[in-house]
């Protein structure tokens, strides 16, 4: 089987069992645990009517598309066409087994280009958000959608630089059962700032798994009983960082991991608490935790993207976590990058 049919097959996700019991170790974690539902996305070929990841969104043909209006340089980028012509010569490439040949390697080098794309498009004019991805409540577990809503869609701009964000995101909530003649064809600016905001199409095989806090947030004196426990002289030995508490990947709900910063404030505008609803990822596992590696996966383990699965590369470090009001989904949501 070729690396990308290996990465396409559809079949269910499953997380290895964890190597320790912890909470039979630390009773205490279990009021210091969550269920999350790992998306694991997988390239396919989605259509309105599935979760997804990169794949169309069920929009109303009546309902205007949403826009990027603020100000910041549109004109520069690449070109959404020549990002996914690209992928397309890699996908080749890789199921081939080859390296490009001449003339192969100079298109590629030709449309990986950065270019003045649309110079008459001005700073402040509007451009059509990029769909991100759809989850239907229906399909996956622990999805709160607000009352009347069975839908999740997540739209971005891909372009930096937003004020007071990197990235511009939207989140619509919506009842299908509202939705009268879809949108036939989405609207898409032509030039993106980076190709790592260009999601490639992905359903998703959402799966359910327990995890625990990250360390930092945990008590200061479970804290200390978990640092003494741990044997760090033991490379092999189970860490509860990386491998007993917070899973990796694209997740609904569960815990956030602080690896790069520490443990952040996460303000809510309403004065309420807020909860994590989304975790948007570059990798669904790296070298520091690839026992969270599904075992329909392992055989792909050594296969050069095949962790990267939605083309997505979310800020520096490969996380990027989506905050909504506890109370409240409609309020303003808050992104954190990790």
């Amino acid at each position: 089987m070729s690396e990308i049919e290996l990465g396409e097959c559809e079949m269910t996700r499953t997380t290895p069992s964890r190597p320790v019991d912890v909470e039979a170790v630390f009773p205490e974690l279990s009021g210091h645990a969550l269920t999350t539902t790992r998306l694991h996305p997988r390239r396919g070929n989605p259509s309105i009517h599935d979760s997804s990841v990169g794949g169309p969104l069920l929009w109303p043909e009546d309902e205007p598309w949403p826009v990027c209006a603020e100000v910041h340089r549109k004109d520069r980028g690449e070109l959404l066409a020549h990002v996914r012509e690209a992928r397309r010569m890699r996908d080749d490439f890789r199921r081939r087994g080859t390296d490009p040949n001449d003339e192969e390697r100079e298109r590629w080098e030709a449309l990986e280009k950065r270019g003045r794309y649309a110079p008459d498009v001005r700073p402040e004019d509007p451009i059509p958000l990029l769909a991100v991805g759809q989850f239907y409540a229906r399909g996956i577990p622990g999805l709160e959608a607000p009352s009347g809503c069975d839908l999740l869609q997540v739209l971005w701009c891909p372009f930096e630089r937003h004020d007071g964000h990197q990235v511009h995101l939207r989140l619509v909530w919506r009842s299908t059962a509202d939705v009268g003649k879809p949108l036939a064809t989405l609207p898409e600016f032509p030039v993106v700032g980076r190709e790592g905001y260009v999601p490639s199409p992905c359903v998703v095989h959402p799966e359910t798994v327990r995890e625990h806090q990250y360390v930092e947030l945990l008590p200061a004196d479970l804290q200390a009983k978990v640092d003494r426990w741990t044997n760090w002289d033991d490379e092999d030995s189970p860490d509860y960082q990386s491998d007993l508490s917070v899973a990796p990947g694209w997740k609904i709900g569960g815990f956030a991991a602080w690896n790069v910063t520490g443990p952040g404030e996460v303000p809510a505008h309403c004065g309420r608490s807020m909860r994590l609803l989304l975790t948007i990822a570059t990798h669904e596992w790296d070298g520091g935790n690839r026992i969270w590696v599904p075992v329909e996966d392992q055989r792909s383990t050594g296969i050069r993207g095949a962790n990267i699965p939605t083309d997505i590369s979310v800020s520096r470090w490969g996380k990027m976590y989506v905050f909504v009001c506890a109370e409240d989904a409609y309020h303003p949501h808050w992104i954190i990058t990790q």
